[in-house]
């Protein structure tokens, strides 16, 4: 007797098979979406003028620098040849506020404390530089210049007013996009911050965009988001600045790329 394989006749008909399961997953995805987000969710911070919240966020900071014109003169002594900002992971928290002007429309105040560090690495044409700023290659010999990475930590509150605007909602979800300003400060006081290698003022003012998508859950809404960050303020404070680095930077603003986990 010929034996019988399955493979084999399911191989014959192999696209009547697949097409059934494409048709029946997609039949199952509503289903499957109510249990996962439940139908039933309620939208009752939806109905209300005003309502709150609380988020966490995880960012990257980076300074946007401006090359003095000094830096750039053939003439002027400096043993600086290179100041690159690096990009430095933190985190956040803080809380929503928001005050429902229509469904779609929703003014946003979220004070935040935020846990930033900045790294910046300076490279120097000078080989007489401290000896623990020179790197070497694999032959051992003194490569040109050194390379030293200054840093700086700052604890900042900040303060941000937003006008969001939402999709209408589509079973469980919407997107919305959002933007504004944001007022912050620093914690620590100026006299602490001297001491830092690159000086930065403590206040600034940046401007905010960015999206998200609404996510109803049986008893709450969780709203993952991206937001982006430019100062608008030149935080750079020279005159407390390494002597060697004063010359060469003219301004300095704070930039972050955030992602936000809402929960509403």
């Amino acid at each position: 007797m010929q034996t019988t394989y399955i493979w084999n006749k399911l191989n014959l008909r192999r696209d009547k098979v697949v097409l059934f399961a494409v048709a029946s997953f997609l039949a199952a995805m509503p289903t499957f979406g109510q249990g996962m987000f439940g139908l039933s969710s309620a939208s009752s911070s939806d109905n209300k003028t005003f309502s709150y919240g609380f988020f966490l966020a995880a960012h990257n900071s980076t300074y946007q620098m401006k090359y003095s014109d000094l830096y750039f003169d053939d003439n002027a002594s400096s043993d600086v040849r290179s100041i690159q900002p690096k990009y430095t992971p933190g985190f956040s928290l803080g809380f929503l506020g928001m005050l429902q002007f229509h469904d779609q429309l929703i003014l946003l105040f979220t004070p935040k404390v935020g846990f930033y560090e900045y790294k910046t690495e300076v490279t120097y044409f000078n080989e007489d530089v401290d000896p623990s700023l020179i790197i070497t290659d694999g032959s051992n010999e003194l490569s040109q210049g050194g390379v030293q990475v200054y840093s700086s930590e700052a604890t900042m509150v900040e303060l941000p007013l937003l006008l969001k605007y939402r999709s209408v909602r589509f079973n469980n979800t919407r997107m919305y996009w959002l933007g504004g300003a944001s007022y912050q400060f620093r914690t620590k006081s100026q006299d602490e911050a001297n001491v830092d290698d690159i000086v930065m003022t403590g206040r600034d003012v940046s401007l905010e965009a960015g999206m998200g998508f609404e996510i109803y859950f049986k008893y709450f809404k969780f709203a993952p988001e991206i937001r982006f960050s430019h100062g608008l303020m030149n935080v750079y404070q020279v005159e407390n600045t390494r002597t060697d680095l004063q010359a060469a930077i003219e301004s300095i603003r704070r930039k972050s790329i955030t992602v936000y986990l809402n929960f509403q």
